[in-house]
């Protein structure tokens, strides 16, 4: 693959990346406290009528609006209750929304436009904390920020949580969210509940509507489906999780060469508790984290509140994506690699927003509480400041905008595909500079789960985030390098996706992976035997009917199909369906 460039503009351009850079991160360090809050993901026009549903993105995989009539925002269980009721007697369509609306695919979509969205923003309390059962009971529409504070103020912690703070209980528990450890039961949250209270459709001697509460012991088939439920069983009310004495962590990030990488992955979980990478292949380096568990009275007062998502300047994020989209368009290859080398040497030289004290980084380790060093996202806390700044990804800013491809590889077979990924790399060291310019390639630990649609085994789960186009039929620069890795993924290594992320071809024939798909599948038929809670798009990767691909010029190019001929790339751009490079058995949009 050639790129259309002059020394010259190479240099300008890697000349205009760092001084914009270094003042997005100058200004990202000292400012926060101003920012707009994300917006509403349901907007009705008019009351709680004639709704629409989105992602905090903006736009679905499939760029489709998904409309409902109305929509209702329980404040209690018993509300809650009411509304399924009402919704059941009728046979109408629900779905469920949450604060902010963090996942990708289309769960919160129900089917035409009758249907009812309902939003647990306000069932967002703390039910009751027992600090000598170290347990805390919470609603569903409580956000992580929320549950890892009330779980400090009677001194306990969540051992293993997402990164992002801004996922709700029901959200994570919907989608199988986790953090990183090979440690005690994983990293999933939902390995960590001990009770669920579940509003699902009921009979007419229930009114309707039927509050079920599962636990392990009680009721094990139900719990183990509920816990990654994806939305299709009812609607989550309460959940209790099982805490842990407040502890505190110490954390050194170290960068080095990702020669040895193949097998320092393989092992390196088991040492470290919280352990996780952020590879950047194109530049042959990996970021280590070295992160574990010490004594509540170790020295320290540490927090993370991670760079990218704080608070950031409105102008800064279009002129960066501007910037972007220009190199997209000249084919640019140089220009990406010096930015995102910047990037990434900015990022770990600020300590990707470590401090000592809250206030200033120090040196490492960085030692910090559990509450204060799990997960951040300070653009959500702030005040409205008409859009000067705010979450680098909201819409409104016409910054980020971006693919998620999440997936799980079983650690037995990770030396491999790393390999896989690498001998991609050595065919052009440029490809997969795309990834680093969104931080790199993130890699998390996960172990096997109970819950029917958890994980299957020990894995590592990688995430990576690359540039979309606007346009839905403008190709990108290394189109093929990266439809490689992630058909290789799902198709050669049997990957599982993050339910909450990915493109729609992570989710075909999907279901065939998971050993408990039947079980699962028949709670979900005695909770909702009318399908009230499902939707065409849950029936699809639940395997039920039909299947998520979609057949049209251009597909291949939003990850909507595999493309099996020319007009499913882009042949008018030069982008033609080739097999790929080294998983021969690819289907790739690559360009002539």
């Amino acid at each position: 693959m050639t790129s259309n460039y002059s020394p010259l503009y190479s240099y300008q351009n890697a000349t205009f990346w760092r001084t914009l850079f270094m003042l997005y991160c100058i200004f990202t360090l000292v400012q926060t406290s101003f920012s707009t809050p994300p917006e509403d993901p349901v907007k009705c026009v008019s009351g709680n009528t004639d709704c629409t549903v989105s992602n905090s993105f903006g736009t679905f995989p499939d760029r489709s609006t998904c409309r409902a009539a109305n929509v209702a925002y329980p404040t209690t269980e018993a509300e809650l209750v009411s509304i399924v009721a009402a919704a059941t007697k009728v046979g109408r369509k629900m779905r469920v929304t949450t604060r902010y609306s963090h996942s990708i695919p289309k769960l919160a979509c129900t089917d035409g436009e009758d249907g009812l969205f309902i939003s647990t923003k306000f069932l967002n309390h703390t039910v009751r904390a027992d600090p000598m059962a170290m347990t805390l009971t919470v609603e569903s529409g409580v956000t992580l920020r929320q549950l890892i504070a009330e779980a400090a103020k009677v001194g306990l912690a969540l051992p293993y949580a997402p990164y992002w703070w801004g996922v709700t209980v029901g959200g994570m528990m919907g989608t199988g969210a986790h953090g990183s450890s090979l440690f005690g039961k994983g990293s999933a949250v939902h390995d960590y509940v001990t009770e669920i209270r579940m509003v699902s459709p009921g009979s007419v001697n229930d009114g309707f509507a039927k509050v079920r509460v599962l636990t392990e012991t009680t009721t094990p088939d139900e719990f183990n489906a509920a816990k990654v439920s994806l939305g299709v069983l009812g609607v989550i009310s309460q959940v209790t999780f099982e805490l842990q004495p407040m502890f505190k962590r110490s954390l050194n990030y170290v960068m080095r060469n990702d020669m040895d990488f193949h097998d320092q992955a393989v092992t390196f979980g088991r040492q470290h508790e919280f352990a996780d990478f952020v590879w950047l292949p194109s530049q042959g380096k990996v970021v280590y984290r070295m992160d574990d568990r010490v004594a509540v009275n170790t020295l320290g007062n540490g927090s993370y509140d991670f760079l990218p998502f704080r608070s950031q300047p409105s102008a800064a994020l279009a002129t960066i994506r501007f910037s972007e989209e220009t190199q997209e368009t000249l084919r640019d290859a140089n220009g990406k690699c010096a930015a995102a080398t910047l990037i990434s040497a900015t990022l770990f030289g600020t300590s990707y927003g470590l401090t000592n004290n809250g206030l200033v980084f120090t040196g490492y380790p960085v030692v910090g509480s559990q509450n204060r060093m799990m997960s951040s996202g300070s653009c959500l806390d702030s005040l409205e400041d008409g859009l000067i700044t705010g979450c680098p990804w909201d819409e409104r800013i016409k910054g980020e905008f971006f693919h998620q491809t999440a997936f799980s590889i079983p650690l037995t077979q990770i030396k491999s595909f790393i390999n896989d990924i690498k001998s991609l790399v050595k065919l052009d060291s440029r490809s997969l500079c795309g990834l680093e310019l969104y931080y790199g390639i993130l890699m998390r630990y996960v172990t096997s789960s109970p819950a029917y649609l958890g994980k299957e085994t020990d894995a590592l789960d990688f995430d990576l985030t690359y540039y979309r186009a606007k346009n839905p039929l403008t190709p990108r620069l290394y189109e093929d390098f990266l439809e490689e890795i992630e058909q290789m993924a799902f198709f050669k290594y049997n990957a599982l996706p993050h339910w909450g992320k990915n493109r729609n071809i992570a989710f075909d024939g999907v279901i065939k992976k998971y050993k408990n798909a039947d079980a699962f599948l028949k709670v979900r038929e005695s909770y909702d035997p009318k399908g009230l809670f499902s939707s065409e798009w849950t029936s699809q990767i639940l395997g039920i009917k039909g299947n998520v691909t979609i057949i049209k010029d251009g597909c291949a190019l939003e990850g909507l199909c595999i493309c099996s001929e020319d007009a499913h790339c882009a042949p008018t751009k030069g982008y033609f369906c080739r097999p790929g490079k080294v998983y021969k058995e690819a289907r790739v949009c690559a360009h002539s």
